[in-house]
């Protein structure tokens, strides 16, 4: 009976341990039921894109991007003789391919390419093997970064805005909230001048916000003016909300109605600032790849996927899937097929180069009118010098020869589809000594070459 006993005890022991085992774990369920689950700050749940033709939606968790540092990286200039041509083309498509380097800019004579700290040694080697000189132009990109947008603290800003009603100046490089912002304050402050249209959304659902400078003169020829297309060439929106700011200012004088977006690629341009400084494309994911963006000024439907374009996601210069697959420039291309405005002229601004380009470039072509663009784009480069100084020499011409070819830009499309007269991409400053990171103190001499061009114009399309 002893041992009965015992065996019931131990039974009894046994089960009651398992019950508030049990019992715990109910607890602990119910308490984790009760508790809202927060997701690190690192963690970011996602809509994965599907395609067209599934009907189901997909869901992804990923590791949140940490921001993009270029510590060590440099920027080169590497130099082309007549012969080394197309030996210069060939070298830095080819390293590109396989990710030594970052192209940002170049022609026949010369291409700058961004070289990350740890590939130096490897690309100066084969260089040299390939006779080719270059020279340092940054010695330190991390450092340029850090020091070219020294910006107002969050008490001068709001001192700013108490004051004025806006956060926008131009001692300094703004964030898109800034600049929406001053959007909408122009339209509220000056509605017999100004108004704001949303034209769409951007791929993260950004607007896409167009601000009407018009002061209501009958049969005004009609301007569109852009920037920001490409999200890392701060200069651009800085200059053209600058542009905006004198237009304003002098409505009065006023004898052409301007369309003016500022921004066209707002996801990309906040990217720039939260993650990656250098960043140029749209935000868009790409189905089957890892590698996420489109470049927004591949994309318009006209020649697109030709010559200086290509069909790999992970390339800057990727054309999308179809030619107006982004909504950011569907949404140009829906605000043009609506509007009723006399436009003249189409003008896009860029970095760097100082260049004033004209069509086409899908081809080393130029349009039947051609003349008529050199002429104009002449004085405006004449009166672009007059503004900036001795400094400020811009280049004219068509856009594949003298620079490159590029097919699917938007210039190209306002000529051939919209029939505008003057169409021209403008890259400002500067010639390659700050590239993409052009110091803020350097924004007003800049802007005020770009209004000189849009005057110029704008005295052009008068006369047609």
């Amino acid at each position: 009976m002893k041992r009965t006993g015992e065996c019931h005890g131990a039974r009894f022991i046994a089960f009651a341990s398992l019950l508030f085992v049990a019992l715990v774990a109910e607890a602990a369920v119910l308490d984790r039921q009760r508790r809202e689950f927060v997701i690190p700050d690192w963690i970011e749940i996602v809509d994965e894109p599907v395609a067209e033709n599934s009907k189901t939606i997909q869901r992804a968790v990923r590791v949140r991007d940490a921001k993009v540092t270029y510590d060590g990286a440099q920027v080169w200039r590497i130099h082309a003789s007549e012969a080394q041509k197309d030996l210069v083309s060939n070298v830095t498509m080819d390293c590109q391919e396989a990710g030594l380097l970052s192209l940002w800019a170049g022609n026949d004579t010369a291409v700058d390419v961004m070289v990350r700290s740890e590939e130096i040694s490897r690309v100066s080697r084969y260089l040299g093997q390939k006779d080719l000189q270059y020279q340092v132009v940054i010695e330190d990109l991390q450092k340029a970064i850090d020091e070219e947008n020294p910006s107002l603290s969050e008490e001068e800003m709001d001192e700013l805005e108490g004051r004025k009603g806006h956060r926008m100046e131009w001692t300094s490089y703004h964030r898109l909230e800034d600049i929406h912002g001053y959007l909408d304050y122009l339209a509220e402050t000056f509605p017999d001048v100004c108004s704001v249209v949303s034209i769409g959304n951007s791929v993260e659902g950004r607007p896409l916000k167009v601000l009407r400078i018009s002061n209501g003169k009958a049969n005004a020829p009609a301007l569109w003016i852009d920037g920001g297309i490409h999200a890392r060439e701060w200069i651009s929106p800085a200059a053209v909300t600058y542009v905006i700011n004198h237009l304003v200012e002098n409505s009065e004088d006023l004898e052409a109605d301007y369309y003016i977006l500022p921004v066209v690629n707002p996801d990309g341009y906040e990217h720039t600032f939260t993650r990656d400084r250098l960043w140029r494309k749209n935000r868009r994911r790409s189905v089957g790849s890892l590698c996420t963006g489109v470049d927004l000024n591949r994309n318009f439907g006209y020649r697109w996927g030709g010559m200086g374009t290509s069909k790999d996601p992970c390339r800057e210069i990727y054309a999308g899937s179809g030619p107006f697959s982004e909504p950011e420039t569907n949404a140009i291309r829906y605000f043009f097929e609506a509007s009723a405005a006399n436009f003249k002229a189409y003008l896009t601004f860029h970095s760097y180069g100082q260049y004033i380009l004209y069509p086409w470039g899908y081809d080393k072509r130029v349009p039947p009118d051609y003349a008529d663009l050199e002429n104009v784009g002449r004085q405006a480069a004449a009166a672009m010098k007059k503004a900036g100084g001795a400094n400020s020499v811009y280049t004219v011409g068509n856009s594949a020869t003298t620079l490159y070819a590029a097919s699917g830009g938007s210039d190209d499309w306002a000529k051939a589809i919209l029939k505008m007269k003057y169409t021209y991409t403008i890259e400002l400053k500067d010639t390659g000594k700050y590239g993409f990171v052009l110091p803020a103190h350097y924004i007003i001499p800049t802007a005020k070459e770009a209004l000189a061009a849009v005057m110029v114009v704008t005295e052009a399309c008068k006369l047609l």
